[in-house]
Parts: structure tokens; sequence; C-alpha cells
């Protein structure tokens, strides 16, 4: 599933491609996907204007209109962007289609249909909507750690509760316990000082690598847990076999040397 840094990387791309171009034409595929939009307002808004800025919170990618409003795309569990001239065949799996003048189209792909377009007036009345909570590469640590002491749960629900923080799904939130060398089933009263400080380093470190080696886990430093997640795998720090477990219904994977339970 597209998490914060993924969906970073398709803000870039689209910032790269799509934006300051006149859009003429724009076709809804799969109404399923909509949200409180109509096919015919989302037509309607779009027609005519031009992307002239983008903004990511958490996992949502909002693509500023010119005029006012802004459009809303939330992945799901497969979705991205596509960018491809007019006369090449239609990427397979648009849900979503805009067409602009210069012979351009940007697809939104979700092969799954479980992703979301929206549009909003306003970004922070979509945010407020939604629910979500502070995003999490844009969180301080004096932020985090109130979030922390507020809380009496375990450590890796609470870090996927975009409620909470907005951004981290269940791979990248593994990956961040790991390089913090935090059990994911440990009672957050428990995180002490310096397992608090551990985490945020850890959050801000491994968002901020990530994004910069494009999402692309086979371009993860070595040390990193997202490419062994499998069943069979070693740590990549100490060479013990890793564990899975499920935690909310989510598969989970840790090192039982690096990240000993509670």
């Amino acid at each position: 599933m597209p998490e914060l840094p993924d969906v970073e990387i398709f803000k870039r791309y689209l910032d790269a491609t799509a934006l300051h171009q006149p859009i003429d034409r724009v076709t809804v595929r799969d109404e399923g996907v909509l949200g409180r939009v109509s096919s015919r307002t989302l037509r309607r808004r779009l027609s005519g204007r031009e992307f002239q800025s983008t903004r990511r919170h958490g996992k949502y990618l909002f693509a500023e209109l010119t005029g006012d409003g802004w459009l809303a795309l939330h992945f799901g569990m497969t979705g991205f962007l596509k960018y491809f001239k007019n006369e090449e065949p239609d990427p397979e799996h648009d849900m979503l289609l805009v067409r602009f003048s210069n012979g351009y189209g940007l697809g939104y792909n979700n092969r799954r249909r479980l992703g979301t377009v929206d549009f909003t007036p306003h970004t922070e009345d979509f945010i407020a909507r939604h629910s979500l909570g502070p995003d999490a590469l844009a969180m301080d640590r004096e932020t985090l750690d109130a979030l922390l002491r507020a809380h009496r749960g375990t450590i890796k629900p609470l870090l996927m509760d975009q409620s909470a923080l907005a951004g981290l799904g269940n791979v990248y939130t593994d990956e961040i316990l790991f390089q913090a060398a935090i059990h994911p089933r440990t009672p957050v009263p428990r995180l002490d000082a310096g397992a608090r400080r551990r985490l945020y380093r850890s959050m801000t470190q491994v968002l901020t690598t990530t994004i910069e080696r494009g999402a692309d886990p086979a371009r993860f430093p070595r040390t990193y847990l997202t490419p062994h997640r499998r069943a069979g795998a070693s740590c990549p720090r100490c060479g013990a076999p890793l564990k899975q477990i499920r935690i909310s219904g989510r598969a989970t994977y840790y090192c039982p040397r690096r990240q000993p339970a509670p």
C-alpha cells in the first residue's frame, strides 16, 4: 500500500510532469472511486483549469487548481500516477484520466479500486473532515512526545492510526520500530525518554532516507528491514531469524534479538 514516502514520490512526479498545463478533458472511468464529488462536478471543476501546485499530507496528495479548489487523491492499495502521450494506449486500470492541451495525459491508476478521488475547496477542511493527525514527516519531537504520553495502547497500532499521525502504514511502521530497536507490541507508557527519542530519530531518518531513494526497497540501505519482510529471512543487522506476528490483523516483522519483547 502506498505510504507517506510513496505518495511524496507521486507528488514530485506530478510536479515534474503535469503542472501549469491547461486541462482539455476529464474522463471518470469508475465513479466508485469518487468521494463526495460527482463525476459531473469533477469534470466541471477541472476542465479549462491547470494544476498550479501540490501538497501532500500523510497518504493524501492534493493538486491545487487555478481559480479555486484542490483535487484530492488517495491511492489505496495499488494506486499510482502515469503521465503519457495521448497517442499512446491509455494505461490499464485508469480510474481518472486528465488530458492536457499539450498532447499528454495524466492517469490515476488504481487496479483494486480502493483509492479515492475527491475535490475540496480547502485542504485544511478536508484534513479535519477525515480526522487526519499531523503529517508524520512534518511532526517535531515535542509533538510526538506529547502524543506518546497521551496514549496507553501498544506502539505499532498507534503509529498506524491516521488520526494520531498521518502517513505511516504497515511496512514503514515495521521499519521505524526496527531501526529504533523497539518491539512492535511495546506498551506506549513503557517507552522511556530514551526510547521516545530513538523513535522520533528513526521515524525522521527512515522517511527522509526512503524518499531520497525513490521509495524503492531495492535501493534502501543494507541495514533496512523492508527488503527482508518475508518468511525465512534474517535480520540485516545481526543475522538472527526474523519473526512474523499479527498485530491489528496485519503481518508484522521484527528481529527478536534487536527488538526484545517488553
